[in-house]
């Protein structure tokens, strides 16, 4: 069969390849074939923007931005690298429609074409709206704008802290309001207040105000301002960001959010305890006037010592129609002085009666007291003296029988001494300093003493422990191991008969 000329190809059907004649298109391998299409691709759509809506989104962990822009009819995939993306001025979600500039290229491990994206936007001001509303909706979800977490503002701050642009001229109204009304220290945390990372500075300004504690050289606010101009949307989208939005929620400082002008409305109005229309309405709310607190002062002041002194009329006046309601001193004195006077003439006339009558009883007294009287008294005392007077011979015969009792007494006990036996020939035995009462107690003891009249000896027992048995023939009379004692041991050791 003839090779088929309009086409190019072999239709013979043949097994194995082969070079024609004529042939000037060598076989290419697929590599090669990807690196031509893909220089051509970047070559011909080196610069391209493109309008579509984000789908797929997602943030890998090396900080690099996946995602696919579609519209109705196709899809095409986009990356964003790192650096590009710390460059966004918003966050991306899905179903966000976006002008994304870059350059198309092809993705060989995949046959797959894809934008990879330098800069992206949002697609006009509606879109942006959306994703304002759409994270407005999430937040408020979270409870960031409930009423109840709004506190009220102190009323009158030693420090505020104010977090803004330190070249703009929103400072410099902030600072003259303040001076107007009320002096009061201002510490400035400089941020930028849009582009590139002013929601980061922004976000981290507030939380630096809150994490502050006093102790250090720098005091801590008792109110945050967050203030910028105003400007369009785009400008102000620095304060719509979720990240300051939660760093003004999470504030444990009140806050005053004044950000743009009165038709100017962000998120972080929202999250704020108070939201001012202007920077200078903002200082406004801060303080109050000082020239109207002295004014207060001095009227209440006034109105305090009209008080005081309405106060002490009324009671003068209360007074004065007491004392007239009450009686003259006289008249309450009177009764008393009359009481006085009956008491000082009945005192007089009493001491008299008691005079008279202490004088008849020392007359009468007297009159008793009489020579004769008093010598019959001493003679009838001196006769009962001598009727009851001490006769010796009573004296004697009390004696005599004190000494027979005395005698009685000195027998009793004479009959009763435990060493008299010793006289007629008895011995007293003794062991260890007891009396020993039976031969049992004696063979126990082994060695006792005995105690004559004359002093004592020592003697041991036979068959100590059994009966002692003596010979037909023995004599009993027969002492046995006597040993006396020294004199100084017997007098040591001599006991009562009874103890």
């Amino acid at each position: 069969m003839s090779p088929d000329l309009d086409t190019g190809f072999d239709v013979s059907g043949r097994l194995l390849a082969e070079e024609r004649a004529g042939d000037n298109a060598p076989p290419l391998s697929v590599s090669e074939l990807s690196g031509m299409l893909k220089r051509t691709v970047e070559d011909r759509f080196g610069h391209v923007r493109l309008r579509g809506e984000i789908s797929g989104f997602k943030r890998a962990a090396s900080g690099h931005l996946y995602l696919a822009l579609k519209d109705d009819n196709a899809v095409i995939d986009g990356v964003m690298w790192k650096g590009g993306a710390q460059r966004l001025a918003f966050a991306p979600q899905d179903g966000v429609e976006v002008i994304a500039t870059g350059k198309l290229t092809t993705y060989p491990g995949r046959s797959k074409y894809q934008i990879v994206i330098d800069r992206m936007e949002l697609a006009g001001e509606g879109a942006l709206m959306a994703l304002l509303e759409k994270l407005k909706q999430q937040l408020a979800a979270e409870g960031l704008f409930a009423p109840e977490r709004k506190r009220p503002l102190p009323f009158l701050p030693r420090v505020i802290g104010v977090v803004t642009s330190p070249t703009g001229a929103v400072i410099r109204d902030i600072l003259h309001r303040l001076a107007d009304r009320c002096p009061t220290q201002v510490l400035l945390w400089p941020v930028l207040v849009q582009g590139e990372g002013a929601a980061q500075q922004v976000a981290r300004a507030v939380r630096g105000f809150s994490a502050m504690d006093g102790g250090g050289p720098m005091p801590r606010p008792d109110l945050v301002i967050v203030a910028r101009g105003g400007g369009s949307i785009e400008d102000l989208w620095a304060f719509n960001e979720e990240a300051v939005v939660r760093a003004v929620a999470d504030c444990s400082i009140p806050i005053i959010s004044a950000v743009g002008h009165e038709t100017d409305t962000t998120l972080c109005d929202f999250a704020a305890d108070r939201r001012a229309p202007t920077p200078t309405a903002a200082a406004e709310m801060a303080v109050p006037v000082r020239a109207d607190l002295l004014a207060m002062l001095a009227e209440q002041g006034l109105r305090m010592s009209r008080s005081v002194r309405r106060g002490i009329a009324q009671a003068r006046e209360r007074l004065d129609m007491q004392a007239r309601l009450m009686p003259a001193p006289d008249m309450l004195l009177a009764p008393q002085r009359q009481r006085l006077d009956d008491a000082g003439a009945r005192l007089d006339h009493g001491l008299r009666h008691r005079l008279a009558a202490a004088r008849a009883a020392l007359a009468d007294s007297s009159g008793a007291l009489r020579p004769a009287l008093l010598k019959a008294q001493a003679a009838r005392a001196a006769e009962r003296l001598e009727r009851i007077g001490l006769r010796p011979e009573l004296l004697t015969r009390r004696l005599g029988e004190s000494q027979v009792a005395l005698d009685r007494m000195a027998r009793l006990f004479a009959s009763n001494d435990p060493d008299r036996p010793l006289q007629r020939g008895f011995a007293r035995v003794m062991a260890g300093g007891q009396l020993v009462r039976t031969t049992d107690a004696a063979r126990a003891a082994g060695r006792v003493e005995l105690r004559f009249a004359d002093g004592e000896v020592a003697a041991d027992v036979d068959g100590a422990g059994a009966p002692l048995e003596r010979g037909a023939g023995e004599d009993i009379s027969r002492p046995t191991k006597i040993a006396r004692k020294p004199r100084a041991e017997k007098e040591g050791r001599q006991q009562d008969l009874f103890s």
